[in-house]
């Protein structure tokens, strides 16, 4: 016999408190006052889990808030100096910017903590009478009838054997005429919707990477308010892609970071390895020196950009953000995307609830995407990911440079649009057939090993709680991950999350779930397909700090 559980019922219920979902909900709430909305966040608060570099472009919280500076939004540094550098070992040789396509300007975007300004954008919302509930992941799809109707969030008090413990409590059902994903990229929920749906029939695979950050307090007299600097190159090889960032914001802090995609090939490659290896370039090394870490965490980033974004609505809702994917790659800019959808998805919904409709497939949505400037946005630069992933990152160079100068200046594109071909999870070579990387070891000043990151991400979860990096099959890490792939899990985890144990009897594959910083990247490259990340207990996970 099923399990009673609570139910309420609401017109919208939007899941994920990060920009997508919270635009979404203010917006809602312009429309109507009657319009009843509630936002679920699996994080401990609103902006526990947010991560990003971030330098935004202010154009959709100007739409949705235009007054947002007299409101007090925490967006201030300006960026004032935009720096484009290519690194070889010992030298990083500044790009001029008459190269560079006139959308790749930072200058009179933002630097920002977007933990900040979800946590602001959630006080607009409460403010006109959204109810938000942190700690609550959604852990299960309504469905009936074909049709989504809402979220059940996950229980609380379940031991990892699957017994209740005291004060156990079965999760609830959220209920909605419309229900918004506003997970973030490779939303456990809205993978299992793009599944159900079909919603990536007749476009290309989704493409990721994983971007590793940490947040520094910098001596007064290395620190540049305004500067921005991104660069390409060393560590990472030809035909891997990627890049560095640097921001410079607030008193003394500077946001750095590494990007990988995660169609890199050689699985000996490890992410966290080369963003500390990063870190040594003269360069940089000159501007950390003295410097205090004070952040850490990692986060997948959707980068298959304008032919990967999904059929966005289905019966009963639709997908906001980077459930989605709106990822300007050149940029490394999403968040303004990210905030226009769910803004477009809201009129939609308003005007839906206004003709008496509920639960019916959004297609006023998927136009409205259509023709915004969100898909304008990607137009120029759906080129650029495939052209790197086939060339490298030396040939492809140019050629993107080319495409989007024309397509910016002319209206057209010197090359069709491109398809990215395999998924990220297809793209590694055998180990036997790839070179060993080796990693210098951290001195604790300048680089650091996961285990001391991990601490400073704040992250936690019960130790007693079923595990939320489900198995499939638990004999293929082993069986075959090892064997053909050196298990890749252990480099591709930035948490040190997975370990495999030499024991007497054999090779013993490890995971430690208490350490998951919840980046999702194990559910997008493990070569098998075997990992699914599901949502633990709410409240676990990181608790990021202006991050």
């Amino acid at each position: 016999m099923a399990e009673a559980r609570e139910s309420i019922e609401y017109d919208v219920v939007i899941v994920g408190g990060g920009p997508a979902g919270l635009a979404a909900a203010i917006r809602l709430k312009q429309l109507s006052a009657e319009i009843s909305v509630c936002v679920l966040e699996k994080g401990s608060e609103i902006g526990a889990h947010i991560l990003s570099g971030a330098v935004i472009d202010p154009r959709a919280l100007a739409e949705l808030i235009p007054d947002w500076k007299a409101k007090g939004a925490p967006v201030e540094t300006q960026v004032t100096e935009d720096r484009f550098c290519f690194f070889t070992k010992g030298v990083a040789l500044t790009i001029p910017h008459f190269l560079l396509p006139p959308l790749m300007s930072n200058l009179g975007s933002y630097i920002v903590s977007l933990s900040n300004l979800c946590k602001w954008l959630a006080s607009q919302a409460e403010s006109l009478g959204v109810e938000i509930y942190p700690g609550f992941p959604a852990h299960e799809l309504i469905v009936e009838g074909d049709v989504v109707k809402g979220v059940v969030t996950g229980d609380l008090g379940v031991a990892k054997d699957g017994r209740h413990k005291d004060g156990y409590t079965p999760g609830m059902e959220l209920r909605g005429k419309y229900t918004f994903f506003a997970e973030g990229a490779r939303g456990s929920l809205s993978k299992q919707l793009c599944a159900l749906f079909r919603l990536q029939d007749g476009r290309e695979p989704q493409k990721f990477g994983i971007g590793l950050k940490e947040l520094w307090e910098l001596p007064p007299g290395q620190h540049k308010k305004g500067l921005a600097l991104h660069g390409m190159g060393w560590p990472l090889d030809t035909e891997t892609g990627g890049g560095l960032f640097m921001y410079h914001w607030g008193e003394n802090l500077c946001s750095i970071g590494l990007v990988v995609h995660l169609n890199y090939k050689n699985p000996w490659l490890d992410p966290f390895g080369e963003f500390q290896r990063a870190k040594t370039h003269p360069a940089i090394a000159c501007v950390l020196k003295g410097g205090k870490r004070i952040g850490y965490g990692a986060r997948a980033i959707t980068e298959g950009g304008y032919q990967s974004v999904p059929q966005l609505s289905f019966p009963g809702g639709a997908l906001i953000g980077c459930s989605a994917g709106f990822v300007n790659l050149p940029r490394i800019k999403g968040s303004h995307n990210a905030m226009k959808t769910g803004m477009l998805a809201a009129e939609a919904v308003a005007d839906a609830l206004k003709a008496g409709r509920a639960s019916d497939r959004l297609s006023a949505y998927d136009d409205a995407y259509a023709k915004s400037w969100v898909a304008k946005d990607l137009y120029p630069v759906r080129n650029a990911k495939p052209l790197w992933s086939r060339l490298g990152t030396l040939l492809a160079l140019p050629l993107i440079g080319l495409d989007i100068w024309t397509s910016q200046l002319f209206g057209f594109s010197v090359l069709p649009t491109l398809g990215h071909g395999k998924p990220d999870f297809a793209s590694l070579r055998k180990a036997a057939d790839s070179v060993k990387l080796a990693y210098p070891k951290p001195d604790g000043t300048l680089t650091f090993d996961r285990l001391s990151s991990v601490f400073v991400s704040n992250t936690n979860h019960a130790e007693d709680q079923p595990v939320h990096l489900v198995l499939k099959d638990p004999a293929i890490p082993i069986s075959v991950n090892l064997p053909e792939y050196g298990e890749p899990a252990q480099r591709y985890c930035p948490a040190g999350v997975y370990e495999v144990i030499e024991e007497a009897a054999g090779p013993r594959f490890q995971i430690n779930a208490q350490n998951c910083v919840h980046c999702k990247t194990c559910d997008i490259k493990d070569p098998s397909q075997n990992i699914t990340w599901v949502t633990p207990e709410g409240g676990g996970g990181p608790n990021y700090t202006n991050m």
